[in-house]
């Protein structure tokens, strides 16, 4: 005789046979499935096992409306079969369902007249759901006759044999498969549509297997047919990551070891439960994790020996637990403290979730559901009472509020560095860990935060162990000429950033000086103009800032790219705050030395980032090359350069042959200086960025100990920007005279600023000769030059465009770049 085929056991949720479409859903699952012998384990219906059980509850308390209930259930599954069945097989089926809640009522009755239910009771009423389901689709499925062989609806009272212990219900394995070989001929062909989550006792009475009764159900079948493999079709794609209600980068994980799905679903996660999944452990039966309203989707196979890449599985968290801390110098070296400690909370039936401490022994730490901490406060005191008197143990402390989070995977076993990744991501992210657990088998690393940043620490992990993008919440302040280009480059290299990089650049709002524009999605995902144009909402800085700063995000930037002195005020207050800055505005770092001594306390008081290359040198590494020569041990001696890019196009046109006033409307109309050209001419920004640059190297300069000379002719300061343009032209004279002059020597006109290491800062126009490196570069070019103990003989150049938004936008968007990499992205 040929052997039969192996069984494969499907089980489906509640949520799966919801309604009469979910059925017809389960049904094509199952007629899609190869060629073999099905054993189908069906939940209640979507919602029926509390309805049942609230019926228990409204006759204790003597409530009549019980009998109403009774009849809504009636009609949901009447309704149901007259959507699937054919009418005979609808009628049979509401026979059927007429003798159960007549049943069902009389077996109230006693209830409501004593006003208590004995456990048999509820396990006898909550038990006609699956009873209820199962009847219905072994009717529906026969009459459609899609599969081969006899459509059999086999209830599971008959079968399993359960007696409840104090680890929950025990299946009696004996006789629950003698009682199999009698139900179900070893030849057997065809389904089995199976009833989950009920058994019977020895006695014959029925009892049920506990909440998520029916995975059990489907795992005790699994091994009674033994199975070749288990399926659980659920209402989620698979084992997820991590919660995706929390961490909405979450992704399915492909294959877990019964020991990692284990472990997860201990700490929360939403997986099998491990009880439910010992009977298919002990005969290493694969379980797959599939969704039944996306069957295409491949799941998440849980089996012994995965193949899987990912060396870690998931990220979850335990919330609302508490921290019970003994600590005392008596405890050194004294045998038995902490099964004295244990045994006091064990005594009292308090869960012990976690346990911590140190090789000194100084102290024992261990975690407990928050529901009990001033009790386990109590039972802790009176337990070490004397020691407490006598000084042996100085303090018990219980502190609430805290959460678990817990990083499993058995590929973290023998892999260095895994650990380091975890705390460096809590670090950076300014999460507080309060108690560390690990197990030998390195397979999870616990730790125990503030409950208010469970949220934010499960998402700064999950991103920094690379298993979601690495995410920022950006906020860019005002998308004028720079902030403008900014967010369209940020626009365009969104989706390489995330497929290559894994990097979430994610800009959560916008502000300009009239309106802004919030989003909990990254606006740069698409045109931002749009809802930034469309929006009505005033600009609001402050609300600006609490939008963009959330907590559950891990990491949070704004990018300034006004020159406002009115935002820079707010840094130190946002630096403190944990708020990184990236920002091409020069107000901040050349204002008063006060104010920029205190941006650096509040940057290291709030361990957050501050980068501001593009204030020098728009793209140019300027800032991060003079940083890097002073960290590397270097002496500077001297920095000279071009640093206006507006004011090197006018040197460089400035010939002669036309008025420098023509050339200035000029440049003007080919926005290459500012609105107000007066700006650039009066050389305060070049003497800006020698203060930035002198700070850098440690001397303390201010805006007033620069000697800048103006090009602006007296008395053309004030007025508006139209007079001063209709004026300019009366003073072309004296520049021409200049001009002519430097030539008479050989010589050319460049504006330049110099900055020596005694913190002598001069800006001015110069004459120089054709031969030096400043005398010959491009229109727009910034050209610095650096001479230092290193660099004395050929002092070290940077040179490049150093105007315009395209560079200056590139250049900020290079230090949030940069930014990312201090964070822990992978660039």
């Amino acid at each position: 005789m040929v052997n039969p085929a192996p069984w494969v056991v499907h089980k489906f949720g509640g949520s799966s046979v919801a309604d009469a479409d979910c059925f017809r859903r389960v049904a094509a699952i199952l007629e899609s499935a190869p060629a073999g012998r099905l054993g189908v384990v069906l939940s209640a219906c979507k919602g029926v096992t509390d309805a049942l059980l609230r019926l228990v509850a409204l006759a204790e308390r003597a409530d009549e409306a019980y009998r109403g209930e009774i009849t809504q259930l009636r009609a949901r599954h009447a309704g149901i079969a007259a959507e699937l069945l054919s009418p005979e097989a609808a009628q049979a089926y509401a026979a059927i369902l007429d003798n159960d809640c007549r049943d069902l009522a009389e077996v109230l009755r006693p209830v409501s007249s004593s006003r208590a239910a004995s456990r048999a009771v509820s396990d006898l009423v909550s038990g006609y759901g699956e009873i209820w389901s199962t009847r219905l689709f072994q009717r529906f499925f026969a009459e459609r006759a899609r599969r081969p062989g006899p459509v059999t609806w086999l209830d599971a009272r008959r079968v399993i044999v359960a007696e409840w212990g104090p680890l929950g219900p025990g299946v009696q394995w004996p006789e629950s498969q003698a009682r199999l070989r009698e139900a179900v001929p070893a030849d057997c062909q065809g389904t089995l549509v199976i009833t989950g989550f009920i058994a019977a006792d020895a006695r014959g009475v029925q009892t049920t297997l506990g909440r998520n009764g029916s995975d059990f159900s489907a795992s005790i079948f699994g091994a009674l047919l033994g199975a070749s493999e288990i399926q659980i079709w659920t209402d989620v794609d698979g084992v997820m990551s991590a919660d995706p209600r929390r961490v909405p980068d979450a992704t399915v994980i492909d294959a877990l070891s019964y020991n990692e799905a284990m472990e997860l679903a201990y700490f929360g996660a939403k997986v099998i439960h491990p009880q439910t999944m010992a009977p298919a452990v002990k005969d290493a039966i694969p379980i797959w994790i599939r969704n039944t309203f996306a069957p295409e989707k491949a799941g998440t196979l849980i089996c012994a020996q995965p193949t899987s890449a990912l060396p870690i599985k998931g990220i979850t968290s335990i919330e609302r637990v508490a921290l019970v801390n003994l600590e005392g110098t008596g405890m050194i070296g004294v045998p038995g403290t902490a099964h004295r400690l244990f045994g006091a909370l064990r005594e009292e039936g308090i869960s012990v979730i976690l346990i911590s401490q140190g090789s000194s022994e100084h102290s024992i730490c261990c975690a407990i559901p928050q529901e009990q901490a001033q009790q386990a406060a109590a039972i802790v005191r009176r337990a070490f009472e004397g020691e407490l008197a006598g000084g042996q143990i100085q303090s018990v402390d219980v502190d609430p509020d805290q959460a678990i989070l817990a990083v499993v995977g058995d590929g973290m076993a023998g892999t260095p560095g895994v650990a380091a990744k975890l705390f460096t991501a809590l670090g950076v992210s300014r999460v507080n860990v309060r108690a560390i657990a690990q197990g030998a088998s390195e397979r999870n690393i616990s730790a125990v935060v503030d409950g208010r940043s469970a949220m934010r620490a499960l998402r700064a992990v999950h991103a920094g162990l690379y298993l979601s993008p690495h995410t920022i919440s950006v906020g860019v302040i005002g998308p004028g000429t720079v902030g403008r280009v900014l967010l369209d480059q940020l626009t365009a290299q969104t989706a390489l950033l995330r497929k290559q990089f894994r990097l979430d650049l994610r800009v959560r709002g916008i502000i300009g000086s009239q309106r802004m524009v919030l989003a909990d999605t990254d606006l740069t995902a698409r045109d931002w103009r749009a809802p930034y144009e469309a929006s009505a909402t005033a600009a609001d800085l402050k609300r600006f800032v609490e939008h963009v700063r959330l907590d559950y995000l891990p990491h949070t930037v704004l990018v300034d790219c006004t020159a406002s002195a009115e935002v820079a005020a707010h840094y130190a207050d946002w630096l403190a705050a944990g708020i990184h800055i990236v920002t091409p505005n020069k107000k901040a770092n050349s204002g008063p030395l006060e104010g920029y001594q205190h941006l650096q306390t509040a940057r290291r008081a709030g361990a957050s980032h501050y980068l501001y290359e593009a204030t020098v040198g728009a793209g140019l590494p300027v800032v991060h090359t003079l940083r890097d020569l002073i960290r590397t041990g270097d002496e500077i001696s001297g920095i000279e350069g071009i640093f206006s890019g507006t004011l090197a196009y006018l040197f460089n046109v400035f010939d002669g042959s036309a008025g420098f006033s023509s050339i200035v409307h000029e440049a003007r109309q080919r926005g290459f200086t500012e609105p107000d050209p007066r700006e650039d001419l009066s050389g305060m920004d070049v003497a800006r960025k020698l203060i930035i640059l002198g700070r850098e190297m440690g001397l303390p300069l201010e805006l007033g100990d620069v000697t800048v000379e103006s090009l602006v002719p007296a008395g053309l300061a004030a007025g508006s920007i139209e007079e001063f343009m209709a004026q300019l032209a009366h003073h072309d004279g004296a520049m021409a005279a200049r001009l002519a002059a430097a030539r008479g020597r050989g010589k050319v006109l460049r504006y330049t600023g110099q900055l020596t290491a005694a913190g002598q800062a001069t800006v001015g126009l110069q004459e120089l000769d054709t031969r030096h490196a400043f005398a010959n570069i491009a229109l727009t070019d910034n050209i610095v030059r650096f001479a230092t103990r290193r660099y004395c003989d050929n002092p070290l150049i940077v040179q490049g465009p150093g105007a315009g938004p395209e560079v200056t936008a590139g250049g900020v968007f290079a230090d949030l770049l940069r930014l990312a990499a201090y964070l822990g992205a992978q660039l």
